[in-house]
């Protein structure tokens, strides 16, 4: 299920929507495919037993049946990159995920072993300010290049932030008062920090 546009907020849009790499139910695949070939076997040697039989067919939807709940997962894990955010979504029936501002995140570290270099997957650690403090995520696709994606949009979106500072301190009109509100009701959205309020507040004042 791709991320809803609906979930976005005013101007942002969505950079990457990943689901997880298919290293992801390799393991439920490797036991189908080895629970089929048993079966087989089985069948071949012994059909002429109703409980062979029985148990033959009984490992198969088993497994088959772990290996459709892994897919059904994988189906509706949301590894999102916005122009504001990253998400993570994840769950059937339970539903949980976590959605970190870009610029509360730290550092974006990768790590992949051979295999994985091979094959295309590998792990992201995303350290943030705040109470996520650091978060991995597994599987994720090309994480180099996610990674990279990652940076770029950070340096975009505080690009576009002391845009709308810039403009709305040197926008004509206003008093010094009003572009000091102006200040204060971007501070308290997120969209500057304290320190840069106080700053630019300090310049504002001085004008006076």
């Amino acid at each position: 299920m791709a991320f809803s546009d609906k979930q976005l907020n005013t101007g942002e849009q969505v950079v990457l929507d990943l689901r997880p790499h298919w290293w992801f139910f390799a393991n439920q695949t490797v036991a189908l495919v080895g629970a089929v070939i048993l079966g087989v076997i089985a069948l071949t040697f012994f059909g002429g037993s109703a409980l062979v039989s029985l148990l033959a067919a009984s490992l198969i939807v088993v497994v088959l049946a772990w290996f459709i709940a892994r897919y059904v997962v994988w189906t509706t894990t949301n590894f999102v990159l916005t122009s504001d955010r990253l998400i993570n979504r994840s769950g059937v029936f339970s539903r949980q995920g976590i959605e970190i501002p870009l610029e509360r995140i730290n550092t974006v570290f990768f790590s992949q072993n051979l295999f994985e270099r091979v094959i295309g997957a590998g792990n992201l650690v995303v350290e943030s300010a705040g109470e996520m403090g650091r978060q991995q995520f597994a599987h994720v696709r090309q994480p180099l290049d996610v990674q990279n994606e990652i940076y770029s949009q950070m340096e975009d979106n505080e690009n576009r932030k002391f845009d709308r500072v810039n403009t709305a301190v040197a926008g004509p009109g206003p008093s010094i008062p009003e572009q000091i509100e102006q200040l204060d009701s971007l501070r308290q959205r997120g969209i500057i920090s304290d320190d840069e309020f106080s700053r630019k507040k300090t310049e504002l004042l001085n004008r006076m």
